[in-house]
């Protein structure tokens, strides 16, 4: 339909990366299967925390003191907000913590695949989407069938319910796009905010809308997270623009080092005086020599 164009790359990167994807999307529903809610939406907050340590460890990146003291809030708020009851069990706390590294580690990949062979995000989406799809068919049902002994192909599937799996398809390829395009634009961490951001947002529309339970814990974390959030916009917007005015000023300056005509001719002064110190110098060396 030419919404965009297509471009192949590196096969061996989209392999790994889609299959990663995959793994990592299994892993998640795994954790939300074996664990309860509380803990599930820690290993959620566990996510920044974890990307912020690979990325400084293995990529080099260095976060300031103040974005780390923004993610600290919102954290701190969404937790509040959301953590309420934390069953830990072996099984459930294995699944997050394989959850949590896979995460970390794809979203990291969607956003160095982009800049590294310049590809969009519906490029990469395009590329990646049938391994992703094939390692959750291959072992999506093995494994329904190993920890939940139910059979997925069992299940009596009705009009309405195919319907409705279509529709959730639908929107998947939705939240993957802009999934991968907030990734490759901004960063992996900045998708983790706007993610606890969503997450903030369904709490207040469950309220408004649906009428769910709501208590002064809620209002409070998401108010405490609204603020790391804002604080993390501005301490990054302000970064970009210190960065911004650097890289001017540094280019300002090699341009003017390159055109200014007093450096150049005091330069070449400094050139023709060592020359022609060199060639008188040079007979008064040969007669000592001599």
């Amino acid at each position: 339909m030419r919404f965009f164009e297509h471009k192949p790359f590196e096969q061996k990167a989209v392999m790994g990366f889609g299959i990663l994807n995959g793994i990592s999307i299994g892993l998640l529903n795994l954790s939300l299967g074996f664990n309860s809610v509380g803990f599930y939406q820690m290993t959620k907050l566990a996510i920044i925390p974890c990307t912020v340590l690979l990325e400084t460890l293995f990529l080099g990146k260095r976060f300031s003191k103040r974005i780390q003291f923004a993610l600290t809030i919102l954290l701190l708020g969404v937790g509040i907000a959301t953590v309420t009851d934390l069953q830990l069990n072996a099984l459930g706390s294995f699944l997050s913590f394989l959850a949590v590294i896979t995460t970390c580690v794809a979203q990291i990949m969607t956003n160095t695949i982009q800049k590294k062979f310049k590809v969009s995000s519906t490029q990469l989406l395009y590329q990646s989407c049938p391994y992703q799809a094939a390692t959750l068919l291959i072992c999506g049902p093995y494994l329904d069938k190993l920890l939940t002994n139910q059979n997925v192909f069992g299940f009596k599937y009705t009009t309405q319910v195919t319907v409705f799996i279509i529709l959730s398809c639908l929107i998947s390829i939705s939240v993957n796009f802009s999934t991968f395009l907030v990734i490759g634009k901004t960063s992996p961490v900045t998708y983790q905010v706007l993610g606890h951001l969503k997450t903030c947002l369904v709490l207040a529309f469950g309220y408004i809308l649906l009428q769910d339970p709501f208590s002064w814990r809620n209002i409070l974390g998401i108010m405490i997270a609204m603020m790391g959030m804002i604080l993390y916009s501005y301490y990054c917007s302000l970064e970009n623009q210190q960065k911004t005015v650097e890289a001017s000023s540094q280019a300002s300056q090699a341009r003017e080092g390159e055109s200014d005509p007093l450096i150049n001719v005091e330069n070449g002064s400094a050139v023709v005086s060592d020359t022609i110190g060199q060639r008188q110098l040079s007979p008064v060396w040969s007669k000592s020599k001599d």
